[in-house]
């Protein structure tokens, strides 16, 4: 009777136990289709995709149509894509009515605007306060398009990652392009942006104490220049000392 009461025990204490199951569980994340037309202004070389960036997202499920020559001011191929996985189309109508998302360096033109379908998101620069329109926005709010101003996003300490990101571009861009300037193949007197031993260092001027300037200060004293910073707001300068670690003559 013992081994009778521990057997049926023993049963009902395994078949209160969980036990193991293999499920097949399905992907619920949701496949967007994210469009990058060309830029229509003659000076924006910029493209809001690398390559590479394209594969991660095809990897993550999404697909990415762009337009043929899309990467062409930033010296990619149709092919640096194509290869990667995205989808290379020929009509820019095509990746407005087609795509989910839409990415943009340039706001989009009123044109572009028309091809674009019903509840689509936009993320562009669109310097709403410079540039837009009423009538403009109000093109967008009849397509109930979800526009977002990348130039507008905050971080966790409210400050503007992208906007900075370009600021330091631009700031250390400045000085190798001074640098250029100053030699003799672009008729300057083939002065050295960087002090050489036994040389006097070239002196630099900023006008500013911004991030651009912030930036500009550090790549003028990386190459050895003397330089020097000019503000109206005290705060600023201060700022800048403190952020470049060093004193600089204001």
């Amino acid at each position: 009777m013992e081994n009778k009461g521990s057997a049926a025990f023993n049963i009902r204490k395994e078949g209160l136990m969980p036990q193991e199951e293999t499920l097949e569980v399905g992907n619920k994340q949701q496949s967007l289709k994210i469009g990058i037309p060309s830029e229509n202004h003659k000076v924006e070389s910029r493209v809001p995709l690398t390559p590479e960036a394209v594969e991660i997202l095809i990897g993550y499920g999404h697909e990415v149509m762009l337009e043929s020559g899309a990467g062409k001011g930033a010296n990619y191929l149709d092919t640096d894509y194509s290869e990667r996985g995205g989808f290379i189309c020929d009509k820019r109508e095509e990746v407005f009515r087609e795509s989910d998302v839409i990415l943009k360096i340039s706001p989009p033109t009123k044109d572009e605007i028309g091809w674009m379908k019903e509840r689509q998101v936009l993320l562009s620069s669109f310097q709403v306060f410079t540039h837009c329109e009423e009538s403009y926005i109000r093109s967008l709010i009849r397509k109930k398009v979800t526009a977002i101003a990348f130039e507008k996003i905050q971080d966790e300490h409210n400050c503007y990652p992208a906007v900075r990101s370009m600021s330091a571009i631009a700031g250390t861009t400045s000085m190798l392009i001074a640098a250029e300037y100053l030699s003799n193949q672009r008729g300057g007197k083939g002065v050295m942006l960087g002090g050489v031993t036994g040389i006097t260092p070239t002196e630099v001027v900023i006008l500013g104490a911004g991030t651009v300037a912030e930036y500009a200060v550090r790549a003028a004293k990386g190459v050895g220049s003397e330089v020097k910073v000019f503000d109206n707001s005290l705060h600023r300068l201060r700022r800048l000392q403190a952020a470049v670690g060093q004193s600089i003559p204001t």
